[in-house]
């Protein structure tokens, strides 16, 4: 980025990050309790062909990072996705795929609060949970409103924090295996045949959703890769990102699924807590429900930042009320953006507070779903606005298959498939509010 382009203008903001800097952040918007705690609902959907699906999930992921990075480098825009889907195919679909994620994140963000506040009673029951969820959502909100900065540095020490405690499972994990911790089951390595596909084929495509869940939050690293020094530096970024979380996450639970049974896991507990509890460490619950709040939080602030900076540029390009685009302070915080996502976040939160468990489970569900519909878009843009190989067209097509295996996986699973059919709801919405717009308010400014 030239030093003219420094400033912020045209869409393009100031760029400060290095390459390594946006791969940690993008570490810290991915590892979370998808990973964390939702590997476990899939280890009993698929067993240990669960790591298949990781694999063929990081694949996914990849290809959709690697084209996002791609248009970044080419033409580094403030709304990320959301800008080159306009940019491809015109203002309705920026204006839906922007709408889309951010209605998406913010229920997500409410269950993940409502998480983060059950993780917070194992060690003070007697607090309500609506304590915790207000006391989390106060703290991300003043993350995002102290500036990039402070943002940066947390999630860079979070980041760390992360990487630290699954660093440190591996290590237990080895030396357990090793037999030099007393407790635990003999090791047994699940072999290619039915005790590596107990629920065959189909589990493992049900279980693919999850996988992808892990990966959540590269849409996040797309919208903070305009902060880039270099922005060519963005693909690089990304792989870094991508294989270091793909070793880590096959490894690790490669390394569970050989210390316990698949079909020892609980869908409502850690994979990783499960799998040392015979070994009888007194530290390791505290320490990793610890972890799943940090995970949780950062992944949250993370996504809190994403749909924040959306909302400016869709008031921008005129697809939100002007008010939203205004920042006051000397921070220049866009206090209105950042109040309307924090009303957003407190209804969300209130939601699944109130509402019973398995009706907000399918919202959020739905929510995770429409952001995959974001990376099929992703993909979709990318045809018209990068000049693509023929190998780079495989890949895109390749992509596109791995969403649409994810996304189909749902239907076979009854807690994912009210979730799907809600996130088509959601879509139809959607279109009729573009229809309507194409027909009123865009004809009128095209006309004036």
């Amino acid at each position: 980025m030239s030093k003219t382009a420094a400033k912020e203008s045209g869409g393009k903001t100031e760029g400060t990050l290095k390459w390594w800097q946006l791969s940690l952040l993008g570490v810290a918007s991915t590892i979370g309790t998808g990973y964390f705690l939702g590997s476990g609902l899939g280890i009993k959907l698929g067993g240990p062909a669960i790591l298949i699906s990781f694999i063929l999930a990081a694949i996914g992921t990849f290809i959709v990072f690697d084209v996002l990075a791609r248009m970044t480098a080419e033409d580094p825009q403030k709304g990320s996705f959301r800008s080159y889907a306009k940019k491809a195919h015109g203002r309705w679909a920026g204006f839906s795929t922007g709408w889309m994620y951010w209605c998406s994140e913010v229920l997500i963000m409410g269950s993940q609060m409502t998480a983060l506040s059950i993780f917070s009673r194992f060690w003070f029951p007697a607090i309500p949970l609506w304590v915790f969820a207000a006391i989390f959502a106060a703290l991300g909100i003043f993350v995002i409103w102290i500036g990039n900065k402070g943002f940066d540095r947390l999630e860079h020490v979070l980041a760390i924090i992360k990487i630290a405690a699954i660093v440190m499972f591996l290590v237990i994990a080895f030396i357990a295996l090793m037999g030099w911790i007393k407790g635990g089951t003999e090791p047994k390595v699940p072999g290619i045949s039915s005790s590596f596909f107990p629920t065959g084929g189909l589990g493992l495509w049900s279980s693919l959703i999850f996988a992808f869940y892990a990966f959540g939050g590269i849409e996040v690293m797309g919208v903070m890769a305009i902060r880039l020094k270099n922005p060519q530096d963005a693909p690089k970024s990304g792989r870094v990102m991508i294989l270091l979380l793909a070793i880590v996450y096959v490894l690790s639970l490669g390394l569970a699924l050989t210390m316990l049974s698949w079909d020892k896991f609980s869908t409502t507990e850690s994979p990783f807590i499960v799998a040392l509890k015979s070994y009888h460490l007194p530290f390791v619950p505290h320490v990793f429900n610890a972890v799943l709040i940090i995970a949780g939080f950062s992944t949250m602030v993370a996504s809190l930042y994403a749909v924040t900076t959306m909302l400016v540029t869709l008031s921008e390009d005129h697809d939100a009320p002007q008010l939203f685009s205004k920042k006051m302070f000397k921070r220049k915080t866009p206090i209105y953006a950042l109040g309307l996502t924090a009303a957003g976040l407190i209804v969300s939160i209130v939601l699944s507070l109130l509402m019973p468990g398995k009706i907000y489970e399918y919202l959020t569900t739905a929510a995770g779903l429409m952001l995959l519909y974001n990376w099929f878009f992703i993909l979709i843009s990318a045809g018209r606005n990068l000049d693509l190989s023929v190998w780079g067209k495989m890949k895109r097509y390749l992509g596109m298959i791995l969403i649409l295996l994810a996304v189909s996986g749902t239907l076979f699973h009854k807690t994912s498939r009210p979730g799907f059919w809600i996130s088509l709801g959601f879509i139809v919405i959607i279109a009729v509010i573009v229809l309507i717009m194409l027909r009123t308010k865009w004809r009128e400014a095209k006309e004036a």
